[in-house]
């Protein structure tokens, strides 16, 4: 029996980089980055247009006004995609839209709507500076910047300036392989009738989905009987497939629960057995051919809860992926919860945030670790220490926030 930050730690110690694999840019969201990436442009890679209107020399419109508009030739147009040769020279202008280079002697852009619009002749009637309205090449990113640093995770606004800077294939982290093994007699398949004594494997798509949440690629093992021969066949099928392993069932001291003594006899290193926490104390935890193997209970809250609470965490540090780790905050309890805690428990909870501070409630009275619908709409999980005999409404605790 461990503390759980002892559990963390040794878990932790099994932390090791993820390969690398290129991919192209559209299938890279929500990943991470695997290399520094510079700019190999500028951007935008030339002078250009803000907006619809006339491309002139700023000097050309001193003093217009309305009332005294200043007349300029029009000697072309350009649209966005395309370019001139010509050189806007004393008294010309070029009609150009958003977006359009700057044609050579043109030093600002007037809008459209303080012009007459004229095609061969137009009217200026406002006075620029030079490089009014002008957008320099390089002015979003020069060429050669250091735009991503490597371990970043890929949102959209990131993989849209790797677009604009032509940019079609990245080299990313692999997402771990989770291999997913739920094992016990009484679970069935979806699908099937239900005969008395048996429960649907609910901890496989609790799990799975869980696992998805948080990027990884979970790698589902056939559902275990209680044999220890079947229990060793998947999981020796599964090691060179996986990063590492999670199995459900078995850790605990029953007359089936076997997964510790197959893990033995298959010579594994068991790392710890049992941690000092409520529901979900039976965690076992072995390395198998450099593999981590993390077992945690059957009953569907303490396997839930156990997975938030140490494998979270591992998966946050493997990926390098930050929001995804533990984030605890303190909280005020603005509920009542009678029952005395001797271990320290993790009740299933739902915060609201006021201006004031943040409140905590039950998700449910029922906090039994066989109860999985203790969960529905839970956000947070609050840490109970060891010995609390209640706890009281407006009593500050602390949350973790799923």
């Amino acid at each position: 029996m461990i503390k759980l930050e002892k559990a963390q730690s040794i878990i932790n110690e099994y932390i090791k980089t993820l390969d690398k694999e290129i991919i192209s840019l559209i299938d890279s969201h929500e990943r991470v980055l695997g290399e520094d990436i510079y700019a190999p442009i500028n951007q935008p890679p030339f002078n250009r247009s803000p907006l619809d209107g006339y491309a002139l020399r700023g000097e050309d419109s001193k003093g217009a006004t309305k009332d005294s508009p200043i007349t300029l030739n029009v000697i072309d147009e350009i649209c966005a995609g395309e370019y001139t040769k010509k050189i806007v020279k004393k008294g010309q202008a070029i009609r150009i839209m958003t977006g359009a280079p700057i044609p050579e002697g043109a030093n600002c852009v007037i809008r459209q709507e303080d012009t007459n619009e004229g095609k061969d002749l137009v009217n200026i009637y406002k006075e620029l500076k030079p490089f009014s309205n002008y957008c320099y090449e390089g002015e979003d990113v020069k060429r050669g910047t250091l735009i991503i640093k490597k371990g970043s995770f890929l949102n959209h606004i990131k993989i849209g300036i790797l677009a604009s800077l032509g940019i079609d294939k990245v080299k990313v982290y692999k997402r771990p392989k989770v291999g997913l093994l739920t094992t016990g007699d009484e679970l069935i398949e979806l699908g099937q009738s239900l005969p008395t004594g048996k429960i649907y494997n609910s901890n496989l798509y609790t799990l799975s989905m869980r696992l998805k949440e948080l990027y990884t690629e979970p790698i589902v093992l056939n559902m275990g009987k209680d044999c220890e021969k079947e229990m060793e066949e998947e999981i020796k099928k599964s090691l060179d497939k996986v990063d590492f392993l999670i199995t459900t069932g078995g850790a605990s001291v029953g007359k089936k629960d076997l997964i510790k003594s197959v893990l033995e006899k298959m010579g594994a290193n068991i790392l710890f057995w049992k941690i000092d926490i409520k529901p979900g104390t039976p965690v076992l935890c072995s390395e198998l051919d450099k593999k981590l193997i993390i077992s945690l209970s059957g009953n569907p809250a303490a396997a839930s809860i156990t997975f938030e609470v140490l494998v979270r965490d591992y998966i946050s540090k493997l990926t390098n992926i930050n929001h995804i780790c533990l984030n605890r905050k303190k909280a005020y309890f603005n509920d009542e919860f009678n029952k005395g805690s001797m271990r320290r428990r993790f009740l299933r909870g739902i915060c609201t945030e006021t201006k004031e501070k943040t409140l905590v409630d039950l998700s449910n009275k029922t906090q039994s670790s066989g109860v999985l619908s203790s969960s529905l709409n839970c956000n947070c999980l609050i840490d109970i220490p060891s010995g609390t005999k209640s706890l009281k409404k407006g009593e500050e605790v602390e949350i973790i926030l799923l």
